[in-house]
């Protein structure tokens, strides 16, 4: 079994001269916790000092490892409490300067990080960048190691000179990139190998031990291979390449099975090697930032939160659409579909946060626990409430593009939809009747992923008496939350147009990110990276998270798989199929993404 140390969370950014922990989360200070691991050059023994502020609190503790209690008292006055947190950081400070002057190293942390499949896409394009853009930005701890681990066979210069090619990330155009990216491959490293192979794990372990020198050791492992080695690359890294004196975790890549069943055997079988908190199950999507945004709107705003229930909102909207096809991804994709591709794991986890009651606070496992609430009081999905399609191939301006059996990875008589629209429902006293549209696809007009709240129109509305020339009942407010391209939040409102006149129209309330804040927004991988080495795991799915999802879909995938159900075709580059406007017409919903304003 990995080493399941309860670990404290890492600062943003790295301080050099300690290692631990000051543990904000999400920007709450309800409870923060900063601890040194030094050694006293004076033959003093070593000791643990940790730092506890509680919000609200009038008492600050230092906690020695000896089990000694250091207390500050104050006045319930905010004055003395922050004038005793100032008392605590200066013994803080102290510390600092001690592990600085005198520390010979052995009881600082060393992190290393094995990217397992580094040699694939997904690492070339997103693993390595997302780490570069860390370690620029001064994220990564003083001392940490990458590891880059495949079957290929490749030499430690022959995987920087991979890596160099692909690190065109956001950061490429920064100041002293250049400098920065050679600092950054010095410290990747490779290790050819199989991947049920407790040999070959066993080297592996063997070069971290000489990179961590001495220092206690926290491991991170990314998969990024195949789901259906997950579980002998889990085993053998259990046995031949955990950490004997800190913290083990495995990042795990969707997809999560393709159904209750597989699921469920998964986390099983990864559970006879891990506890549940070392496996961070990813979603790239929930790292993204306006979807980390969506939990800050809404509660930390007044205007919204009192609206956000079936008093005020009609319908929501999570619509996912991508311009091309699936492109080399033809037999991956195949296997599993737009559904289980995108709808049960990305759309699902966004109308959990969205909808989730407000949770206790910001930990982990309050937020994780609203979010399976809302998983479970989901209505089951009827098949009449679901319209599934599929892309043909389509001329237009002289440029044939072609189907998605056009793929010669893609069996001719496929009926793996690649595109689907479904309506869900949450009976709660919350979201009793409120219609949750999911629609996503592949090789429609135009690429985007957006939130939509349709609020019900204004009962008795006194300019609807009158020719305004605007429709109020169908140009009701709506909240739209962009989170791919151009990421934006705007409120849709009923406006006067200027003049003599009475006349209507819809404006927008903008909050375009780009023109508002001159900061690059980080990729969504840098965010989760950074989280799971925190070991934050608000971002990841938790198991019976996964097993209430699957328990949602997988009735419906089976009926449409075993009664092989004929999708609707729609032509390369359209906004899909008919069908799923009927869908909305059923419910008394419009797509807000095909209005002329959108």
């Amino acid at each position: 079994m990995m080493a399941s140390l309860s670990s404290s969370v890492t600062s943003r950014p790295y301080r050099s001269g300690y290692s631990g922990s000051f543990s904000p989360v999400n920007g709450s200070n309800r409870h923060r916790s900063l601890s040194f691991l030094s050694a006293s050059p004076r033959g003093l023994s070593s000791h643990e000092l940790c730092i506890r502020f509680q919000r609200n609190s009038t008492r600050s503790s230092v906690f020695m490892q000896d089990g000694a209690v250091v207390t500050n008292s104050s006045s319930t006055e905010s004055t003395s409490s922050l004038k005793g947190l100032k008392e605590v950081l200066s013994v803080i400070a102290q510390e600092a300067a001690k592990v600085g002057e005198g520390s010979d190293g052995q009881n600082q942390s060393t992190v290393s990080i094995t990217v397992v499949g580094a040699s694939g896409d997904l690492a070339k394009k997103k693993i390595f960048p997302a780490l570069f853009a860390l370690y620029y930005e001064d994220c990564l701890p003083e001392h940490f190691t990458i590891y880059g681990y495949s079957r290929s066979k490749m030499t430690d210069v022959e995987l920087r000179n991979m890596v160099s090619k692909t690190l065109t990330c956001r950061i490429d155009k920064r100041a002293n990139c250049g400098e920065k990216m050679e600092e950054f491959l010095k410290r990747c490293f490779y290790h050819s190998g199989q991947y049920d192979s407790q040999e070959h794990f066993t080297e592996l372990d063997k070069k971290l031990k000489e990179h961590e020198a001495g220092r206690i050791s926290n491991r991170l492992f990314y998969l990024s291979i195949p789901p259906n080695i997950f579980v002998d690359d889990v085993k053998c890294a259990s046995s031949s390449a955990s950490s004997v004196n800190g913290w083990t975790r495995v990042i795990v890549e969707k997809p999560f099975g393709r159904d209750s069943e597989t699921s469920a055997a998964l986390t099983k079988s990864l559970k006879q090697y891990l506890e549940e908190d070392q496996i961070f199950r990813i979603d790239h999507y929930l790292g993204k930032e306006l979807v980390e945004n969506l939990s800050v709107l809404r509660f930390s705003n007044l205007i919204f939160e009192p609206l956000w229930s079936r008093q005020y909102i009609r319908n929501v909207q999570f619509i996912f659409s991508e311009d091309f096809g699936t492109e080399g991804r033809g037999g991956y994709f195949d296997h599993y579909g737009i559904i289980r591709d995108i709808m049960q794991n990305h759309l699902l986890q966004i109308l959990a946060l969205f909808a989730m009651e407000t949770p206790v606070s910001l930990d982990a496992e309050d937020i994780r626990n609203e979010k399976v609430k809302v998983l479970r009081s989901m209505r089951p999905i009827q098949v009449e409430d679901v319209v599934i399609g599929q892309y043909k191939s389509h001329t237009k301006g002289g440029v044939t593009y072609p189907g998605y059996t056009d793929d010669k990875t893609v069996p001719k008589d496929s009926l793996t939809p690649t595109f689907a629209a479904a309506a869900l429902f949450i009976d709660n006293a919350r979201w009793d009747g409120v219609p949750f549209l999911m629609k996503a696809g592949k090789a429609l007009h135009t690429r985007r992923a957006e939130i939509r709240l349709q609020f019900r129109h204004v009962p008795g509305n006194l300019y609807n008496r009158n020719n305004t020339g605007c429709d109020l009942d169908k140009a009701t407010n709506e909240l739209v939350i962009r989170v791919q391209p151009d990421e934006a939040i705007y409120l849709k409102i009923n406006n006067k147009v200027p003049g003599l006149g009475m006349r209507l129209d819809r404006s927008n309330l903008n909050l375009l990110y780009s023109a508002r804040y001159s900061k690059e927004i980080p990729d969504a991988y840098e965010r989760l990276l950074l989280d799971a080495i925190e070991g934050e795991r608000r971002l990841f799915i938790r198991s019976d998270e996964l097993d209430a999802a699957w328990s949602l879909f997988t009735p419906l995938l089976k009926e449409i798989e075993e009664k092989k159900r004929i999708p609707e075709y729609y032509p390369y580059g359209s906004r899909g199929p008919v069908g799923a406007h009927y869908l909305a017409a059923k419910h008394k919903v419009q797509w807000g993404d095909i209005s002329l304003d959108q």
